[in-house]
Parts: structure tokens; C-alpha cells; sequence
């Protein structure tokens, strides 16, 4: 009896996974040249990778591959079961970082990060009756990053001390400080809140509620803009869109609107961001996802409507003051433009129009001596420097000093000092020449994080948690100190208010007292000896 001669191995088809990989090859490459693509694009176009290699394997293995039919229903079931239970124990949580990858958690984990958290109120001195100074506004006392006279000490040691931290309500609002008291909002439940706290203590000194919540799956819950304090009125707008007048002692409502109701604007998409301007006798903000009613003034004292202008759909950035050879103007970075307008009637000076509307934009606009306006953003649109000349007939004519990848400032905002521009570029602190747009260095990694300028230091909020402090130093990167601060993804604005630090999150707050100069020298901080904490 002879043998049964062995089949002759089938043909698998194995030239279809080599093309595949040969295809998935071409956008890695491509990727890996490309030293100004952003992480949030490399991120999304390594997932599209990934399935793009899963879904051409799945087509290889079912209908090229030759395999017995068994075996593909048996792994077609097993893949079938896989996918089912994954959606019944699996949920998406927001995102990882500012990627924008979904952050995939058990369905039964707490949505809070925080677990456990107990409140700390430290025991070390503090000087009951120091004056602490206002802080009156998002992003420094004068909107531009900036922080003057803080005399925080180059070394910090073990002399920066935690007063005391807490869990806090969902959102991504900084803090307004003045008298003392640190202004901000927060989620609570289905409930949205103006909040005070005292800075010394934590202690919550009253809450006012209106009954909202926003929600979106990669923004998170909760509240984005951070109250301003002027003459005993705090002025905060929610997600939603209320904008409100309080009394800064009691919380109590003075007036209240719902912007975007009243104006039939539609919201963003990662909710109302801005935070309200307070300039002459108006309160500003920015208006909703639709062409029309870009920037709204409304009277500080009764909240009646002044005036509206604009045809742009708004963004996440906030209205900014400022003078303009020698013109009182408001200035607004929307979601395809930046546009300047007249303080008392909103006219539209100068219509720039900015990239396209398509990706977000956050960072503030830093206004520059020389009439100069600096504009960067994530998303490859880069950054700007435009030159503004006065008109006779009243509007601005702009030109493009220069214009290039040297700074994009997805989430945060640049500061400007000494004819430098400091910013995250994609996580990394970054250093740019004013008068080139040659960036001189770049280092560091911190994230989707903020940044202040105080003094001749940058203070970084990063964005897993920890604060940093860095060398305003145009030659080199030099980082000095580091804060634990908090432990989770962070996107708030660190507020500094004298040698008091205010960190917070949508898990947690935290307030430290920073180590200061014991004595001033001719030079600032470098030329410093016998500093409180210096090694």
C-alpha cells in the first residue's frame, strides 16, 4: 500500500500583510521626519496606523488567507465575545492628556482620580496679617502672564510649604484672588459654582449655584472660566454660557445673563471658555460656534446689553486691553480671525484672519512695544508677529514681521520678556526671539501644562500635576525647582498671588507658601547669594 502523498501547502496569500506593512511603513516614516508635527497628530495618526494593520489582518485572515472555516468562525466568536464584554466593562473617561486619545477606565471605577484624599491643613507659621496681593483676573494681574515683584527665591529647598490641599468640584477654572479670598468655579453634581475660598486656610467661604452642567467626552466636566474681581463684584460665565454678577463678600447675585440663550448662539464645542473682561464700565466675553456676535459688552453695573460686533465664530481664548498706537482697544483671537475693536462701540479695527476654524484655538494674544502683536497656536498653524499701523480713517493695516513652526502654543499661552518669547511648543518650554522668530532653545517636558512669567523665572504648571521652575534665560535651558503639587492631568492656570501658590485641577486644590528673597542686589535674582533655601 503506498502512502498517501502529503497536500501541498496552500497558498496563504502572504503578499497582502507585506504590502500592508509596507503601507502602515509610509505614514511612520513620514511621522518620524517630521521634527514640528505636534504629539496629538503623531498620536492620532499611530492609532489610525494600528487599525489600519488590524483591519487589513482581520481581511487577510477571513478572506485571503485560505484557513479552514472553523477556525475563522471560532476566532470570529472569540473576537465577537471580546468586543461585547470590552463595551460592558469598558468606558471612555475623557482623555489621557491633550492628545485628545481617549482614557479608557472600568466601568465601575470612580470618576474621580482622588481616592482616599484626605484634606491638609499644615501647621507651619503664617503671617496672619501679610497683605497678599490681588490677583484680580485669569492669567496674571494684567492678563499677560505676567508677575512683577513676587521676589520668589531662585532655590527653593524644603522651604516651599503646602498650607493645605483639598478635593475641589470638576473644572478646569483658575483663581481670581482679592482682600485674600480666592475666587473660582467648579462642577458640583449637576450643579455649576462660583466659589471663595480663603487662601491662608482653604476654607470655603460661600458658593453660588446655577443649575448647569456641561459635559463633553475629551474636555471633561464642568466650568473652564476663571472668575474676575473688581470693586467688590466678582463676575464669572459658565460653560453653558451664565454669566454672572456677585457680591465678592456674600456671593449674593447682582444681576445675571444667559448669553448664549438670549443671543440664540450656539455653544462651543468644548463649552465657554473665556473669561469676562472688565474694561471702562463694561464686562466683555466672547460669543458661540456660529458666524455672528463675536465679542458681547455688557454694562458692569446693571448687565445690560452695550454692544455686540464681529461676524467670527468665538474660541477658547479670552479678550484681552490694550492700547494700540496710542488706541484704547479690546483684542479677541477667534476661531478663523483676530480681530480689534473700539472699546465704547465694538467696531471691528482690523479683521486678521487667522488659519481656519476647524482646530481651536486658546492661546492670548501678547501685545508687544512697538505695536506689535504676537498671535501662536497649536493644531501646525504656528506662530505670527504682526506689525499694526493707524489708518486715517481709523482701523488698523497689519504686516507679517514674520511667520513660522517656532512656537505652537496648543494649550497655553506665551509670555514675553526682554525681547523673548517663552511658551510650551508641544510640551516642550520653548525660547523664541521677538525680533527673528529663531527659536534658541526648547526642553523640558510638561505636557498640555501653563505657564507665568514672575520675574525673571517661569513658573510651569505641567500638565501630570507637578509645578517647575525655570530660568527666564534666553541662552539655556535651566530648570531650578519642582513642586509634587498635585497628581492628576492638569490644564488650569497656576495662580501666583504674592509668595502664595493656587494649583488646582477637576481633583484637587493646592496652596503653597513659596520661599522668597531675603535681600535685593543690583542684578535680580542671579545675582543673588544667601537666598531662603539656596543650597
Amino acid at each position: 500500500m503506498n502512502p498517501t502523498p502529503e497536500e501541498p501547502p496552500k497558498n496563504r496569500r502572504r503578499w497582502f500583510l507585506i504590502l500592508t506593512i509596507v503601507l502602515a511603513a509610509i505614514p511612520s516614516l513620514y511621522i518620524r521626519a517630521q521634527p514640528e508635527l505636534e504629539r496629538n497628530a503623531k498620536n492620532w495618526l499611530a492609532t489610525f496606523i494600528l487599525l489600519f494593520i488590524g483591519l487589513m489582518g482581520a481581511i487577510w485572515f477571513f478572506f485571503l488567507g485560505r484557513f479552514e472555516g472553523k477556525l475563522r468562525l471560532r476566532v470570529a466568536g472569540i473576537g465577537f465575545l471580546t468586543i461585547l464584554v470590552a463595551t460592558q466593562v469598558i468606558r471612555i473617561k475623557g482623555t489621557t492628556d491633550g492628545s485628545g486619545l481617549p482614557r479608557l477606565v472600568w466601568r465601575w471605577a470612580d470618576d474621580r482620580l482622588v481616592r482616599d484624599f484626605e484634606s491638609i491643613a499644615s501647621t507651619a507659621p503664617s503671617d496672619a496679617v501679610e497683605s497678599i496681593p490681588n490677583v484680580p483676573q485669569f492669567f496674571g494681574p494684567h492678563r499677560d502672564g505676567l508677575v512683577s515683584g513676587a521676589r520668589i527665591a531662585r532655590y527653593w529647598g524644603t522651604n516651599a510649604v503646602l498650607l493645605w490641599r483639598q478635593k475641589i468640584g470638576a473644572g478646569w477654572s483658575s483663581f481670581a484672588v482679592d482682600d485674600g479670598r480666592a475666587y473660582t468655579q467648579e462642577q458640583q453634581g449637576d450643579d455649576e459654582q462660583v466659589t471663595c475660598y480663603n487662601i491662608r486656610n482653604g476654607h470655603l467661604l460661600w458658593a453660588h449655584t446655577n443649575h448647569a452642567h456641561f459635559s463633553q467626552w475629551q474636555g471633561g466636566d464642568g466650568p473652564r472660566s476663571t472668575p474676575s474681581v473688581e470693586q467688590g463684584l466678582v463676575y464669572a460665565i459658565g460653560a453653558t454660557g451664565i454669566l454672572d454678577c456677585l457680591d465678592a463678600s456674600s456671593g449674593k447675585r447682582v444681576w445675571s445673563r444667559d448669553v448664549l440663550t438670549e443671543n440664540q448662539l450656539p455653544n462651543l464645542i468644548w463649552g465657554i471658555s473665556c473669561s469676562p473682561l472688565l474694561v471702562d464700565d463694561l464686562v466683555v466675553v466672547t460669543g458661540g460656534l456660529t458666524n455672528r456676535a463675536t465679542v458681547l459688552a455688557y454694562d458692569r453695573a446693571t448687565g445690560e446689553p452695550k454692544w455686540q460686533a464681529g461676524t467670527d465664530k468665538a474660541s477658547y481664548a479670552s479678550p484681552v486691553a490694550a492700547t494700540i498706537a496710542g488706541q484704547k482697544v479690546i483684542l479677541s483671537v477667534n476661531a478663523a480671525s483676530l480681530t480689534i475693536h473700539d472699546r465704547q462701540t465694538g467696531a471691528v479695527l482690523l479683521d486678521y484672519p487667522w488659519t481656519n476654524d476647524h482646530w481651536p484655538k486658546a492661546a492670548q494674544p501678547v501685545v508687544l512695544p512697538g505695536d506689535r502683536v504676537f498671535l501662536s497656536s497649536g493644531y501646525a498653524a504656528g506662530c505670527v508677529l504682526l506689525q499694526l499701523t493707524l489708518g486715517n480713517d481709523g482701523k488698523f493695516a497689519k504686516f507679517e514681521l514674520w511667520k513660522n513652526m517656532s512656537l505652537k502654543t496648543q494649550f497655553n499661552s506665551a509670555v514675553a520678556r526682554d525681547g523673548f518669547l517663552y511658551g510650551l511648543d508641544d510640551g516642550l518650554l520653548a525660547c523664541v526671539e521677538v525680533s527673528t522668530g529663531l527659536r534658541r532653545w526648547k526642553d523640558g517636558r510638561y505636557g498640555a501644562g501653563q505657564i507665568l512669567l514672575v520675574d525673571d523665572f517661569i513658573l510651569v504648571q505641567s500638565e501630570p500635576g507637578p509645578v517647575y521652575l525655570v530660568a527666564a534665560d534666553p541662552n539655556q535651558f535651566i530648570e531650578l525647582n519642582h513642586l509634587p503639587a498635585l497628581g492628576s492631568k492638569t490644564w488650569n492656570y497656576p495662580t501666583l498671588a504674592g509668595r502664595y501658590l493656587l494649583v488646582r485641577n477637576d481633583q484637587a486644590v493646592s496652596c503653597y507658601q513659596l520661599p522668597v528673597q531675603n535681600t535685593l542686589v543690583p542684578g535680580g535674582n542671579r545675582a543673588l547669594r544667601g537666598e531662603a533655601g539656596q543650597p
